[in-house]
């Protein structure tokens, strides 16, 4: 009995150890390589021997499965097999061979150069370490883990919510995200909007780090010790573009009253009920990332029955032809339409209308008082 146990623990570990490599990209790639090697002979053959339906310019097909399925070395030992068959092609057809069976240096030309680039992508693969098969469901796996902690609590009945992002050139990843939670028995909305140096895929890494560190910090500590812990967090990364901007809002959900943490990033924007004006609101803070020992000093508010609270990163209202200045004011002019409709919807169509075709990543968070 104890035999067996150990067997079958053997087993299951063989196995899980299998499913790793497998995902790594360090599992056998002997029966890939089996199957592409066995088309070779039969593309040659089927060359000679039906010229009419077979090219030798049809030896790229198992070329291009081997860059995205093999390994460099197996795809090494691939591409000496589509040599051998196009030489043994060219000696079998002659050079008087009229059609497309015909071997020609373009051909030639055409399946050196793809077995070019599928060494080129097998490379790839090998140093990322992902299998092309399962590449695809990783970078999803990540876009989706981005969005749901991107996701905001709910708020009760008399607040409304609403975020969206929008990254850079229609791309899945983005260097802004958001992090929130409900802390003091649900009494506290915490929120933090974080813009990453860069813009796009090149800061997704570095946003999805940093979103799941923050996540963990945000109602863990307390509200003034959020920015120094998140600030120490980045120092310790090293990274060449290590900063960041970030601002932390903590609202009080049954009077109104907040508080404000910056970091380096742009003032949230208020609008009154009472005047109809917008008015800037920002604490003061260095940008995450830059030194140690940075302190923060918080702005405070409140939040009355029909006021509203946008909280936005810069790619919002800053391009190379427009100051940040005018930017804000082109933003709460578009914003004050929403007054009277009412901001369902409001924080998407805002950046459609203020920032659609701008290359860089932007967030607008907007919290409202109901009247």
């Amino acid at each position: 009995m104890a035999r067996t146990r150990m067997l079958s623990h053997r087993a299951r570990t063989a196995l899980r150890k299998s499913a790793v490599d497998y995902f790594r990209g360090d599992a056998s790639d002997w029966l890939a390589f089996a199957g592409l090697l066995l088309t070779i002979p039969a593309l040659a053959w089927g060359t000679l021997l039906l010229p009419v339906w077979f090219s030798p310019a049809a030896l790229v097909l198992p070329i291009v499965a081997g860059g995205l399925l093999l390994r460099p070395a197996s795809l090494l030992a691939l591409y000496a097999a589509s040599a051998t068959a196009l030489i043994v092609e060219a000696l079998v057809l002659g050079p008087y061979t009229q059609g497309p069976a015909r071997v020609t240096p373009g051909t030639v030309l055409v399946v050196a150069a793809c077995g070019f680039f599928g060494l080129v992508i097998a490379q790839f693969r090998s140093r990322v370490g992902v299998p092309w098969r399962r590449g695809g469901t990783m970078l999803f796996d990540l876009r989706e883990r981005i969005r749901v902690q991107s996701k905001l609590p709910a708020l009760p009945r008399g607040w409304h919510r609403e975020m969206a992002l929008r990254p850079a050139g229609g791309q899945s990843f983005s260097g802004d995200f958001v992090v929130a939670a409900r802390t003091n028995g649900g009494r506290t909305l915490e929120i933090v909007l974080t813009d990453v140096s860069g813009k796009g895929m090149e800061a997704g890494s570095r946003a999805l780090l940093l979103s799941g560190a923050f996540g963990g910090l945000l109602g863990a500590l307390p509200p003034h010790g959020f920015l120094p812990a998140a600030n120490g967090y980045l120092l310790r990364q090293d990274w060449d573009e290590g900063f960041a901007t970030s601002i932390h809002l903590v609202l009080d959900l049954e009077t109104g009253d907040y508080e404000l943490l910056s970091a380096g990033h742009l003032p949230a924007l208020q609008l009154s009920a009472g005047t109809g004006r917008w008015q800037e609101v920002s604490g003061e803070g260095p940008l995450l990332g830059v030194y140690d020992g940075a302190e923060f000093e918080p702005a405070r508010g409140n939040l009355r029955r029909g006021d509203v609270l946008m909280l936005f990163t810069d790619g919002l209202v800053e391009t190379a032809d427009r100051e940040i200045s005018e930017g804000m004011d082109r933003l709460t002019g578009e914003a004050d339409r929403y007054v009277a409709a009412g901001w369902e919807g409001a924080a998407w169509h805002l950046i459609e209308k203020v920032a659609k075709d701008v290359n860089d990543d932007r967030a607008l968070l907007l919290i409202r008082r109901s009247p």
